[in-house]
C-alpha cells in the first residue's frame, strides 16, 4: 500500500519542489534502499542500465551557508555537489571548472558545463572536481533524478526510457534548427541532417518494439541524432572562425603541421599567445632594454612569431597577437631575478591588506597569479612599447588585448580590494586630496576610487586603439559579459571603449555550455555596444569538455545574436571530436550548405583604417 501511495504522489506532483533552500517533498520514503527506489520509478518493461547515488553538500549555496567556497563563483566549493533551485536566482553563476545538469520533472533535460539557467519548474545539479566526475559518469540527458531529503542524497537512474528521451529531444531540436534556416534561406539544403533524423526515428521504433535490444537501438538512434545535429548548421560566409592558441611548437615544421591541421578544420584566424606570463615568444629588444627576460626560454634561438605569420598567411589564415596585458603570470617573482616584478616589485598590483608588504599580492581567485598596476605610468609605458614593437616589427593582422582589467574583486571585504599601490594612492591623493586607504565602501568617495581605477584601464585601451589604427592592425579586447558586474569587480568599462571607438571589436568570454545563457550574455553585449564594434564570440565549450552538440548549439545561438565570428578556447583542447564536428559543415564550406543572406560585415574606410560594420 505504501508503494502505491508513493507512485501516486509521483504522478500528482511530477517534480521535486524546493522551499527556503530546502527540499520540500515527501516523495521519497525515509531510509529507502536503492532497490526500493528503483521499484518506484521503473515502468513496465523499462530496463535499468545504471544507478548511482551521491551526497549533496549544499542546496542553494551562499557565502554564509558554504563558507569554504564563499569567494568562488556560485559559492560552489572544491569537489562539491550542490543543488541550485529558483530561490538561488536565474542562473548558477558557476565557473568553467565544473559540470551541470538541468532537471525538470525529475528528468535531466540538458547537460551543461557552467553558469546554467535555473528552470522555474526544476533545479540544477552542479559539481566540481570529484563531484564533476560523478556527474559525467552517472548522468546523461534522460537520466531520472530523485532526492532523499532525509539523508540529503541524490539518486540517479539511467534506463531504456532515458536513451529514448535523449534521442527524441535531439530529433526535435535538430528539426527546430532546420526550420530556422529554412525560414531565413529558402535554398537551405536540409537533405543530410534529415537523412540522419529519419535513421534516428527508425532506430527509435526498433528500440520501443524490441525491449531486449533497447540499449543497442536507442544508442544507434542517439548517434544518428548527433550526426543530424552536427550537420544541421550551414557554412557562413565572411564569418571569422578562430581559435586561441598558446604555442608549444619549437620548430618551423611543427608550426606548419599545426597550421595545416587548423586549416583542415576550417579555422581562418588564430589568436596566437605572444606575450604571456610576463614573457614573449619572440626575441624582444624592449624586454632586453628593460633588463627583463628577453624571450620565453623554450623558444630561445628561434623567432616563432615570424614563422606563424609567414606560414599562416600562406594558408590564408590571419594571425592576431594574443597579448596578456596586465597579467604577469603565477611564478613567484623571486624565482626569476630577471622577471618584470623581480626587477620592479613596485609595479605589482596590491590588495589593501598588503599595503605594508614590499611584494605584490597574489590573486587567489586568478590561479594565484600576479598582476601589474594599471595606474602606474611606468607600467603603461612599458606595455605600450612592447605592443608597438610587436605591431611595427611583425605586422600581424590584429592584436587581442587580454587581462585588460584588474584582478577579480568579488570579495565584500575591503581588505581584499585591489589597486592599493603607492603609485595609485599618491595619484588619487593628488586629484581628490584623499588617500584611498582610508576609504570605506560606504563612503561617497569610494565610487570615485573605483571610477579612477576604471579610467586607468580605459586610458591604456585608448592608446592601443590609436596604435592599431595608425598601423592598420585590428584591435580587439577580451571582455566579460554582464557590464555592471564586470565594471564593479574588474573595473573593465567596455561599454565606454565601444561607444568611443577605442577598439575595433570584442572577443567576449562565454564560460558556459548552456546555449540559452550564452545567447542572453551575447544579447546584453550587443545591446550595449556601438554598431561599429565587431563581436567575435569566445566559446569555452572545448576547454570545458562539453559535448559536440553543445558546440553546435552555442555557435547557432551566437549567429542568431548577430556575432560576426566565433573564437574557440583553446587549441590545446580542440581535439578530434570537435574538429570532426566543425568539419561536417559549420566551419567547412560545401557547394550548397552556405549562408549568403545573413547581414554580412562590410568593409568601410574610416580615418585611414577599416572596420566591419553590421
Amino acid at each position: 500500500m505504501k508503494k502505491i501511495i508513493l507512485v501516486l504522489l509521483f504522478l500528482i506532483f511530477g517534480q521535486i519542489v524546493f522551499a527556503n533552500g530546502q527540499l520540500n517533498n515527501d516523495l521519497i520514503s525515509e531510509n529507502s534502499k536503492d532497490k526500493e527506489f528503483s521499484e518506484y520509478i521503473l515502468q513496465k518493461n523499462e530496463v535499468l542500465f545504471n544507478q548511482a547515488k551521491i551526497n549533496i553538500d549544499v542546496i542553494n549555496p551562499t557565502s554564509k551557508n558554504n563558507k569554504s567556497a564563499s569567494y568562488l563563483p556560485g559559492a560552489r566549493g572544491v569537489n562539491q555537489l550542490v543543488i541550485y533551485t529558483p530561490i538561488h536566482g536565474t542562473r548558477t553563476y558557476t565557473n568553467e571548472y565544473g559540470a551541470e545538469a538541468i532537471v525538470k520533472n525529475n528528468i535531466v533535460t540538458e547537460i551543461t558545463g557552467a553558469d546554467s539557467l535555473i528552470p522555474d519548474d526544476g533545479f540544477v545539479i552542479s559539481g566540481h572536481g570529484k563531484a564533476k566526475n560523478w556527474i559525467n559518469t552517472n548522468i546523461k540527458v534522460g537520466t531520472k533524478i530523485y532526492i532523499d531529503k532525509d539523508t540529503n542524497t541524490l539518486h540517479s537512474y539511467t534506463t531504456s526510457e532515458s536513451y529514448i528521451f535523449e534521442s527524441e529531444q535531439k530529433i526535435k531540436e535538430t528539426e527546430k534548427i532546420i526550420q530556422y534556416y529554412r525560414t531565413i534561406n529558402p535554398t537551405y539544403n536540409s537533405k543530410v541532417p534529415m537523412s540522419y533524423i529519419n535513421d534516428a526515428r527508425n532506430y527509435l521504433k526498433k528500440a520501443i518494439r524490441h525491449q531486449d535490444n533497447v540499449e543497442k537501438y536507442s544508442q544507434l538512434a542517439i548517434e544518428a541524432s548527433n550526426d543530424a545535429l552536427k550537420s544541421v548548421l550551414p557554412y557562413k560566409n565572411n564569418e571569422l572562425k578562430g581559435v586561441w592558441l598558446r604555442p608549444t611548437e619549437t620548430t618551423e615544421r611543427a608550426i606548419e603541421d599545426t597550421l595545416d591541421n587548423l586549416k583542415e578544420a576550417g579555422i581562418n584566424n588564430i589568436f596566437l599567445e605572444t606575450y604571456f606570463h610576463g614573457k614573449t615568444i619572440f626575441p624582444s629588444k624592449i624586454m632586453e632594454a628593460y633588463g627583463f627576460t628577453s624571450q620565453n626560454e623554450m623558444f630561445n634561438g628561434t623567432d616563432p612569431l615570424a614563422v606563424w605569420i609567414k606560414e599562416g598567411h600562406k594558408r590564408g589564415i590571419k594571425i592576431h597577437v594574443w597579448f596578456e596585458t596586465f597579467y604577469a603570470g603565477n611564478q613567484n617573482p623571486n624565482d626569476n631575478p630577471n622577471s618584470i616584478l623581480a626587477k620592479n616589485p613596485s609595479w605589482g598590483n596590491k590588495l589593501k591588506k598588503d599595503i605594508n608588504s614590499p611584494f605584490p599580492s597574489k590573486a587567489v581567485s586568478e590561479h594565484n597569479g600576479y598582476f601589474l598596476d594599471p595606474a602606474n605610468n611606468f607600467v603603461q609605458d612599458f606595455l605600450f612599447k612592447l605592443a608597438e614593437e610587436i605591431i611595427t616589427t611583425y605586422k600581424p593582422d590584429g592584436i587581442n588585448i587580454d587581462y585588460i582589467r584588474y584582478p577579480n574583486g568579488i570579495s565584500s571585504n575591503e581588505a581584499n580590494s585591489w589597486g592599493f599601490t603607492d603609485f595609485a594612492r599618491d595619484d588619487f591623493y593628488s586629484i581628490y586630496n584623499i588617500d584611498p586607504i582610508y576609504l570605506k565602501k560606504t563612503d561617497a568617495n569610494w565610487q570615485e576610487w573605483n571610477k579612477y581605477k576604471s579610467e586607468q584601464i580605459t586610458k591604456f585601451v585608448k592608446k592601443i586603439g590609436q596604435l592599431g589604427r595608425k598601423n592598420k592592425v585590428l584591435v580587439t579586447a577580451v571582455i566579460f559579459p554582464n557590464k555592471e558586474n564586470t565594471l564593479k569587480n574588474k573595473h573593465q568599462d567596455w561599454r565606454t571603449w565601444s561607444n568611443r571607438n577605442f577598439v575595433d571589436g570584442f572577443t567576449p568570454l562565454f564560460l558556459t555550455c548552456d546555449a540559452k545563457v550564452a545567447n542572453t550574455m551575447m544579447t546584453e553585449i550587443t545591446n550595449n555596444t556601438s554598431q561599429n564594434t565587431i563581436i567575435y564570440a569566445g566559446l569555452f565549450v572545448t576547454f570545458m569538455n562539453g559535448s559536440n552538440e553543445d558546440l553546435i548549439r552555442l555557435i547557432h545561438e551566437m549567429r542568431k545574436a548577430n556575432a560576426e565570428g566565433i573564437v574557440l578556447f583553446d587549441y590545446a583542447h580542440l581535439n578530434e571530436k570537435y574538429i570532426d564536428t566543425l568539419s561536417k559543415s559549420v566551419f567547412r564550406t560545401t557547394t550548397k550548405q552556405t549562408i549568403q543572406e545573413y547581414k554580412q560585415p562590410q568593409k568601410e574606410e574610416r580615418k585611414g583604417w577599416w572596420i566591419f560594420k553590421k
